[in-house]
């Protein structure tokens, strides 16, 4: 009983831990290129040198985390599904 209690606790805290981070920092590194927005080449001479652009990130080394994804699709999901009331016309 008590591995399972400690499984738990150790799931419960990795998936806070991660409800936390997306909430604070919504967006990472691209991880095609590292945060670069280009891809990094050597040249004939050993040089790094600058590469094609990120197609993924579109060029700005930052991709929305997946969590964060998923939070946003739920919540337009979820206001879509929700009526909005009306609101009575205010007397003058």
């Amino acid at each position: 009983m008590t591995l399972l209690l400690l499984a738990s606790a150790c799931l419960l805290a990795v998936t806070l831990g991660y409800v936390s981070l997306c909430a604070s920092s919504p967006f990472g590194s691209c991880r095609k290129c590292r945060g670069f927005g280009y891809a990094l080449k050597i040249d004939r001479r050993g040089r790094l040198k600058r590469g094609k652009h990120c197609r993924r990130c579109d060029g700005l080394g930052k991709r929305i985390r997946v969590g964060r994804h998923l939070y946003n699709l739920w919540l337009r999901l979820y206001r879509d599904g929700t009526p909005t009331p009306k609101h009575p016309a205010s007397k003058g």
